[in-house]
């Protein structure tokens, strides 16, 4: 079957929701009987489970080489560059692009949508963000903005020299955003990527702490496109299934690669703990079997939604009190930050369907055969 879309933010919503509904033949990883961790998720088990998170998609699929597209998160609806949230930057292994990161690592603030999409659309995504936010109303006085873009190099499913996103697939992504539930697999800036050898995508989690431990909620949402020797829930899958980085010098597996991780807090955290929780994640990319090798790009970035820590107008030049969590309390969103990654990038392999692209075509991974190497499963 042959795709040909121009996406508007209507049909951009059409295509999120048919990729919504091919994923939803394939269960998550928590379905499918797999608990990862010792905490409990929210209700949706996603990034919008941290109270006015959003996240829209557009997706591109077109003909036989466009497989790509923008994914947007949005850490409140209101006006984010009057109303910036706090946050934290954590880079991995800096193999790649993610605009506006050194302004997150000075200030300590992101003041625009979070964009992710492929690696030679970082331009379009960030003049989309930038158009969107000085169109708000309130910022018609806005001379700077920092705009916040992550990526991937889908370039094997993806015919990413065509540079097909344009900022207005940014805009849209971001127009397209709402709280609820979140399309996973093959849709948005996932719709072209592979991790492990096999179809990734977008993959989202979330946990939220008991009330004794403040009740907070920690959302996450990857963008997965590396390698290595894929671990589910502690077993080798990737070794079992005979795909994985080093196994021959033929293998379709690679160590190489990049994913994205967005980490959302309802927490009310400082800056300086919300790079700690952005540093996190990266132990959750490992638990999943990544080395984090030369020539991958990780990074993270982590966001407080908290009323309380918020950069609004009234508090900007003069002295203000937050009401930021000590760091004796912090373990426990650590904790929750990590096994929400690992959680989030099953999500991301369990629910992208196999794609023909630009390349050939790279097969989804194989649920059923998976749970059959799952211990925990055996014994039930």
């Amino acid at each position: 079957m042959s795709f040909a879309f121009r996406l508007s933010a209507l049909s951009a919503l059409a295509v999120t929701a048919a990729s919504a509904a091919a994923a939803a033949e394939r269960p998550r990883a928590r379905e499918a009987g797999i608990r990862i961790g010792i905490l409990a998720p929210g209700p949706l088990n996603a990034i919008t489970d941290v109270a006015g998170v959003e996240v829209g998609h557009v997706t591109l699929i077109e003909g036989a080489a466009v497989r790509t597209g923008v994914t947007a998160v949005l850490p409140h609806g209101g006006n984010l560059y009057q109303d910036k949230v706090p946050a934290g930057f954590a880079v991995a292994n800096g193999y790649g692009k993610f605009m506006g990161s050194t302004q997150i690592m000075e200030l300590g603030e992101i003041e625009t949508p979070i964009l992710l999409t492929n690696t030679l659309s970082v331009p379009e995504a960030a003049a989309g963000a930038i158009e969107w936010t000085l169109a708000r109303p309130g910022n018609e006085e806005a001379r700077s903005v920092n705009a916040v873009v992550g990526e991937t190099n889908d370039g094997w499913l993806n015919d990413i020299r065509a540079r097909r996103v344009t900022k207005a697939d940014a805009v849209a992504a971001i127009e397209a955003a709402r709280e609820g539930p979140v399309a996973e697999g093959a849709v948005g800036a996932g719709t072209g990527t592979i991790a492990f050898g096999w179809k990734g995508g977008i993959g989202t989690s979330s946990r939220r702490l008991p009330a004794h431990r403040g009740g907070w909620t920690i959302g996450v949402l990857v963008q997965s496109n590396y390698g290595g020797a894929l671990i589910v829930d502690g077993s080798r899958v990737g070794e079992a299934l005979g795909r994985y980085y080093l196994k021959d010098e033929l293998s379709s597996a690679s160590g190489d690669g990049s994913v994205i991780v967005v980490v959302a807090t309802d927490a009310p955290l400082s800056d300086r703990n919300l790079e700690r929780l952005a540093r996190r994640a990266f132990l959750g990319i490992a638990r999943t079997g990544s080395p984090i090798t030369n020539g991958s790009g990780d990074y993270a970035v982590a966001f407080s939604t908290h009323q309380g820590v918020r950069r609004t107008p009234e508090r900007r030049g003069a002295v203000s009190a937050y009401p930021k969590a000590p760091n004796d309390i912090v373990s426990p969103l650590f904790q929750a930050t990590v096994e929400a990654t690992e959680e989030a990038v099953l999500n991301s392999l369990f629910q992208a369907e196999a794609m023909a692209g630009h390349r050939g075509r790279i097969e989804a991974l194989p649920v059923e055969e998976v749970l059959k190497l799952m211990p925990s499963l055996q014994t039930q």
